[in-house]
């Protein structure tokens, strides 16, 4: 959440979304979103003013009022045309993601269909909001549970994807009956509002979907509307705590998805060029700005030979804008990004760590003024050091050692975070005594990044999330909708009356 910065007054504006138009804000502070390969500004987005954040909630507390009896199936069908408007608009919707955000196209293409299947599970809302029923539970007595929509929900979303997350948050709102007041990363916010001119275009009724930009102000007010019944958050651990502690307080249902630290073990048995092949695209991939990045690779035993040939892998990846072919890393998202980033690299050295690849200050021709930062290696990385301690959100690899892995699983779980974690083996066993002793929320086994597709949810634990259900799959079903257990007793003349009954049990 920075502060706003002197804008180019010529660029093209981004603007809100409220009560089902695209409107110009009033305000007077501005950022310019900015193409982090080339410096060039590309739009200004606004830091909506508070009557306008307020004008965006009553728009969602109205709308709520006939959207949530519109029927299940019209809900369905408006995500089944959305899914299909994503799909033919995705070179657009990957070109538009590339130039503000600087992944490549394909990752780009990526993020989009990661948030796309979200928006087809939202299209089985028919299925998944379903309650329960027992017949009988006394002498004609029924009872039965019915899952209604909270009211006005808000999701506060990340830079690091501005299609994904996005995608994971207002269609399964939308589908199960609530409103929603969508704020995106002021970085990035390009994107985001194509999705959402694609929603209305598919059917969203004015005011069920709203948009507004804006830094901590915003996300502040959203804490703290009245009206506002959940909130949804993915992004630093810093801002994740802030919001899940302002907007709890505030007596709303709160989830938040934050920072990590990755670790993928290698055991000595494990198939070399496949494993390192899997764990340097998941720490280098997207510059290393993914959550799920593999930051740490833990080498057991005799893996820990291998790495030079991490090192050969790493030098090899071409880095360049996102839309130059055959690019594996674009760059950074900002400055301050690349800043903090060659700091922390620094400081790596200074307290320790073995600089087996320096990634500082790349040669990228044809776009010196980017913010590259190129893949990057540190061998010898223990708790303490300030690479390992925090997560540096670049294409930084840390490798630290192991003798077994029992002592690999203790490193990993005196960890605080616990996103996400991988092993690589060929051992059945070690595996199955990985994914039962190890301390974290989403597991892969030979797979670098185990984000689970949307029938089941994301489950980052302990540092990594606070509030008790994850973003999508059928946990966000609960998280989105409130229980309503209705027990029923229907009489007719032929029915036994026995009386006054002045207990609390049903006969």
């Amino acid at each position: 959440m920075n502060a706003p910065t002197p804008v180019a007054a010529l660029a093209p504006t981004v603007k809100l979304l409220i009560g089902g138009k695209f409107v110009e804000s009033k305000t007077t502070e501005w950022r310019n979103v900015v193409n982090p390969a080339t410096q060039e500004v590309l739009a200004r987005v606004p830091f909506a003013t508070p009557e306008e954040i307020e004008a965006a909630v009553a728009s969602a507390k109205q709308a709520f009022k006939t959207w949530r009896k519109t029927a299940i199936g019209t809900r369905a069908r408006i995500f089944l045309k959305y899914q299909q408007l994503i799909r033919e608009n995705m070179a657009e919707l990957a070109a538009l993601l590339t130039a503000e955000q600087g992944k490549t196209l394909p990752d780009a293409e990526g993020d989009v269909f990661r948030g796309l299947e979200v928006v087809e599970h939202a299209a089985g809302i028919g299925n998944l909001q379903l309650g329960e029923l027992a017949n009988n539970v006394a002498n004609g007595v029924d009872t039965y549970t019915v899952l209604q929509p909270l009211g006005v929900c808000a999701g506060i979303t990340p830079f690091n994807f501005p299609a994904m997350i996005p995608l994971w948050m207002f269609p399964m709102a939308i589908a199960t009956g609530n409103t929603f007041i969508l704020k995106p990363s002021e970085q990035d916010p390009m994107v985001t509002m194509r999705l959402c001119e694609l929603a209305l275009e598919a059917g969203i009724p004015a005011g069920v979907l709203n948009v507004v930009h804006g830094g901590e102000a915003a996300v502040n007010a959203i804490c703290d509307h009245p009206d506002i019944k959940a909130v949804s958050f993915v992004g630093s651990t810093k801002v994740g705590t802030h919001v899940y502690q302002r907007a709890s307080l505030a007596g709303k249902r709160v989830q938040c998805m934050m920072g990590a630290k990755n670790h993928a073990i290698v055991m000595p048995d494990a198939n070399k060029e496949q494993s390192i092949n899997a764990i340097v695209g998941a720490s280098f991939g997207a510059a290393g700005q993914r959550c799920m990045a593999i930051s740490v690779a833990v080498l057991v035993g005799e893996a820990q030979k291998w790495v030079p040939d991490f090192v050969a892998k790493a030098k090899a990846l071409k880095l360049s804008a996102g839309t130059t072919p055959g690019t594996d890393l674009g760059p950074v998202i900002s400055c301050a990004a690349r800043e903090r980033v060659e700091g922390l690299i620094e400081r790596g050295v200074q307290e320790g760590a073995t600089l087996e690849l320096d990634g500082r200050k790349p040669n990228v021709p044809g776009f010196e003024k980017g913010n590259f930062v190129g893949p990057t290696v540190f061998s010898g990385v223990k708790p303490g050091m300030s690479i390992y301690d925090q997560e540096i959100f670049g294409p930084v690899l840390c490798i630290a050692a192991a003798d077994d892995l029992e002592q690999a699983i203790e490193f990993i779980n005196a960890n605080p975070n616990g996103n996400g974690t991988a092993i690589f083996t060929q051992s059945g066993a070690a595996a199955r005594m990985f994914q039962e002793d190890i301390d974290v929320g989403q597991v892969g086994i030979n797979l670098p990044v185990p984000v689970p597709v949307p029938l089941f949810s994301f489950t980052g634990s302990r540092a990594s999330k606070l509030g008790d259900l994850g973003p999508y799959g059928k946990q966000v079903v609960m998280f989105y909708t409130q229980t309503k257990t209705v027990t029923a007793r229907w009489f007719d003349d032929s029915t036994l009356h026995h009386g006054v009954n002045t207990t609390i049990s049903l006969k």
